[in-house]
């Protein structure tokens, strides 16, 4: 993000949420938070734009051109209430990734393969239904399976809890592992994919960053991440709970209207 200007939408964010770790420093914060919440409003006001879900492979939101909305994100007085928002803003955006259903089955079919982009999926997923410390359990296995997302998530963690020398340490991780070409290890949603979650709870989650909420999950789809086999108590992280193999099938599920 630095030394660049342009305003991409949101779409093209969701399309590249590894751009969040890429790029992210302490001098990124305000811009990349800026960015992301000022296309937000440019794709959800304009007609057509509700749901911010165009198909990434159009490179842009239904083939509208970014603009820059005058538009403020919002402020903390501290460090830990600005690192608290902008995880929440992270796990919102690795959620509305086009990727993201397709990584989280992955991870929960293939007990042979590491899928760090899965473990971060479920990890973000935790985070909403506020496992929080299970969230950083899995973070860190994806982050040691080379996600830099996930190394950025572990850095946003500690900077809310004001352990600062260990998000440093993790933003040195997320800087030290490599850029991974998108094709590889990552399966591409195919046409006709459904996203991990329903359209307006994706839009919900970013909607409620950009008022300056605090995210969390439905009843229905809490009860959903309640329901999975935990592990006995761990020292450090206490209950984790363990991916279900058909868990990207119940949370992609129609839900009937009330």
């Amino acid at each position: 993000m630095r030394g660049r200007h342009e305003h991409r939408t949101i779409d093209a964010l969701l399309n590249e949420a590894e751009v969040l770790a890429d790029d992210y420093d302490e001098r990124d914060v305000a811009a990349m938070r800026e960015r992301v919440l000022a296309d937000l409003t440019l794709s959800t006001s304009e007609p057509g734009g509700t749901d911010g879900s165009a198909s990434p492979a159009d490179g842009t939101a239904g083939g509208r051109a970014a603009r820059s909305p005058s538009v403020r994100a919002p402020r903390y007085s501290t460090e830990c209430e600005q690192a608290a928002h902008d995880l929440d803003l992270a796990v919102s955006l690795v959620l509305n990734a086009p990727e993201a259903a397709a990584s989280l089955s992955r991870f929960v079919e293939d007990e042979e393969c590491a899928a760090p982009q899965g473990a971060l999926v479920f990890g973000s997923l935790l985070h909403l239904a506020r496992y929080r410390e299970a969230a950083q359990f899995w973070w860190q296995f994806a982050a040691g399976g080379g996600s830099r997302t996930a190394a950025f998530c572990l850095y946003l963690l500690h900077r809310r809890h004001g352990e600062f020398r260990d998000a440093e340490y993790w933003r040195a991780h997320s800087e030290r592992l490599p850029r991974r070409p998108r094709t590889e290890g990552l399966p591409r949603p195919r046409g006709g994919t459904r996203p991990l979650l329903p359209d307006g709870v994706l839009h919900g989650l970013l909607s409620e960053c950009h008022g300056g909420g605090r995210p969390r999950l439905p009843h229905a789809l809490e009860s959903v991440i309640h329901r999975l086999p935990v592990t006995d108590d761990d020292e450090d992280f206490g209950e984790i709970p363990q991916p279900a193999r058909d868990l990207t099938r119940r949370l992609t599920a129609p839900r009937p209207r009330h």
